[in-house]
């Protein structure tokens, strides 16, 4: 059986999956962790033996994750502490600045979890089943 098959056989729920991502786990048995170290990744699951990374730039798109929702909480506490707050804009770029390395180093793990768990997410749906998919040209 290959492992589309595996995936499709699972039909994973999008909670579980997001579940499992937000533990660094598989998010096809939930059991292998995905990290061995703060940065490096096994290349299997040691549960199911899921491969983790398809293809050479397979987690790329974790970076927008990443990049998305440090720049949203940026901008949001920006404009919270700079106009409504009343903050000076020359206090917070410091704090933004080192706000932003450790934030998007801490979040890199969760990011590219989130990117596989939805992709294994989608796998499992099957192409007849995917959200959207219905649509015409």
């Amino acid at each position: 059986m290959t492992e589309k098959q595996d995936l499709q056989k699972h039909q994973l729920s999008l909670g579980v999956v997001l579940k499992r991502a937000l533990k660094l786990r598989c998010p096809l048995c939930g059991e292998g962790k995905l990290f061995e170290g703060y940065f490096r990744m096994p290349e299997r699951c040691k549960g199911c033996n899921l491969k983790y990374e398809e293809a050479p730039g397979y987690f790329l798109g974790s970076t927008y994750i990443n990049y998305g929702l440090t720049i949203t909480l940026t901008t949001v506490s920006y404009i919270w502490l700079h106009f409504i707050v009343g903050i000076k804009r020359d206090t917070l770029i410091p704090f933004y600045v080192i706000f932003i390395i450790l934030f998007a180093l801490f979040f890199f793990r969760y990011a590219r979890s989130f990117w596989l768990a939805i992709d294994k997410w989608l796998s499992s749906l099957g192409p007849q089943n995917i959200p959207g998919d219905d649509i015409e040209d």
